[in-house]
């Protein structure tokens, strides 16, 4: 199935096997498709309240869950779509801060595939449109849309007038879909991905982006400028940085200090900064200070540095082990991951990995290998998987194992140690279903 999406509600998986039979098995970029269905639906995303729209090859659901959260502590209801999702579908869909019902989540998805099977929609299209449907029926107050692959051609791309689009973090990924050749685009692989992104900025809207590296910066700005967004970069229209023990941000409308984020990760910082950024640079929806300040310690977004709490996993060990998990798969997540972990002793870190077998087995390993006591290679379900030879070699012992708990009843940790486990969104989903730790 693809994403692996699964379902404990029969009617839910009946019709995720419809999906099944009908799509193609992989996403097909390109706006055809979603285009025609959302016109049989009666264009459910022309009816959609405030959008903010966040592309980005990493930090973009983060930046999502602090728009989610400035917008909820502002006492107003958000719907959300993200994805993968970890455990349950429904994590997907968000309706005025709840999870989708499975009973109306079937309902939807019936409604789309009943009138889509001669368009064979993709997974991720006939989901997007399923979203589309629930949001245009349930009021709420904004609407939070994360691109799912690229930007230009994303089915998510369909929506003409959001209030606000942003760009966050932007690295090598998705080579397969995003790099190939196609006339007209840029010929450097990171241009060409700024250069996808870039696709979500819509005539005068907001359009706030991240620091890149100079070409990039320039390919989001001259497509900006071709189509007459209002760009403001980082660095230049708007800033932020972390200092004595506090986030300061600043732009044209005056500095805010505000409480480090929550979340994880240095990184955790740059992408709630450009949530704020988001939300002061647009004028349909009211955040005041004291919201924007509580989002940060709001903001939840699960496996990405995520710490586990007592469960049957951290059973398998030492009662005062860290267990980490994260889903990140490519080499910003290793490099983010490596800066995390910076202070950790070298040979401390016992690291259980698995990993799609189209991502960069390098990815998390080098950026860490400093850090390794151990590397337990194991399979990621369901989906096809590096090998243990395909991994580079660590300097550290690297075994195998075939699941997360075999994985975990192997190591010889002792007292205080710590163990990561990391590589995909799909392994960390199966890690906190197994801890007991489902995303509500």
């Amino acid at each position: 199935m693809a994403d692996g999406a699964r379902s404990d509600h029969p009617a839910v998986q009946k019709q995720l096997d419809r999906l099944e039979m009908l799509s193609p098995g992989r996403d097909i970029l390109g706006l055809e498709r979603i285009s025609e269905l959302l016109n049989r639906l009666g264009s459910p995303h022309e009816k959609l309240p405030p959008i903010f729209h966040v592309a980005g090859t990493n930090g973009k659901g983060s930046t999502c869950a602090f728009l989610r959260a400035a917008i909820e502590a502002e006492g107003l209801k958000a719907h959300v779509y993200t994805s993968p999702h970890l455990v349950r579908f429904n994590e997907r869909i968000r309706l005025a801060g709840k999870l989708i019902d499975d009973q109306y989540l079937a309902e939807l998805l019936a409604r789309v595939l009943d009138i889509s099977e001669d368009i064979n929609p993709s997974f991720f299209e006939a989901t997007t449109a399923a979203a589309f449907l629930a949001f245009s029926e349930t009021p709420a107050d904004a609407c939070i849309l994360e691109v799912g692959l690229g930007g230009r051609l994303d089915a998510t791309n369909v929506i003409t007038d959001p209030v606000a689009t942003g760009i966050a973090a932007l690295g090598i990924d998705h080579e397969g879909f995003l790099l190939s050749p196609e006339k007209g685009t840029p010929d450097d692989p990171m241009t060409r991905i700024a250069w996808e992104k870039a696709g979500i900025a819509k005539k005068n809207t907001p359009l706030l982006t991240q620091k890149y590296a100079a070409d990039m910066l320039h390919t989001i700005a001259d497509h900006a400028a071709d189509i007459g967004a209002q760009h403001f970069p980082r660095g230049e229209e708007w800033d932020a940085a972390t200092y004595e023990g506090q986030l300061h941000y600043k732009d044209a409308a005056g500095k805010l200090n505000l409480p480090l984020p929550a979340l994880v990760g240095a990184h955790q910082a740059d992408n709630a900064a450009l949530a704020v950024a988001m939300l002061r640079h647009q004028h349909t929806i009211a955040i005041s200070d004291s919201a924007l300040k509580a989002a940060m310690g709001w903001a939840h977004w699960p496996a990405r540095m995520h710490l586990l709490i007592a469960g049957p996993l951290t059973h398998l060990l030492p009662g005062d082990a860290e267990i980490w998990v994260d889903g990140g798969h490519n080499i910003s997540a290793g490099l983010a991951l490596a800066k995390h972990f910076a202070d950790y002793e070298a040979g401390s870190i016992n690291l259980v990995i698995g990993m799609m077998a189209n991502k960069e087995a390098s990815a998390i390993i080098t950026p860490l290998h400093e850090k390794l006591a151990s590397v337990t290679v194991i399979p990621v379900p369901g989906h096809d998987s590096h090998a243990l030879d395909d991994y580079p070699d660590p300097d550290a012992p690297v075994t195998e194992a075939t699941d997360i708990a075999d994985a975990l009843q192997s190591l010889s940790v002792g007292t205080g140690k710590t163990v990561l486990i990391a590589g995909s969104l799909y392994l960390a989903g199966e890690v906190l279903k197994a801890n007991e730790q489902v995303p509500d």
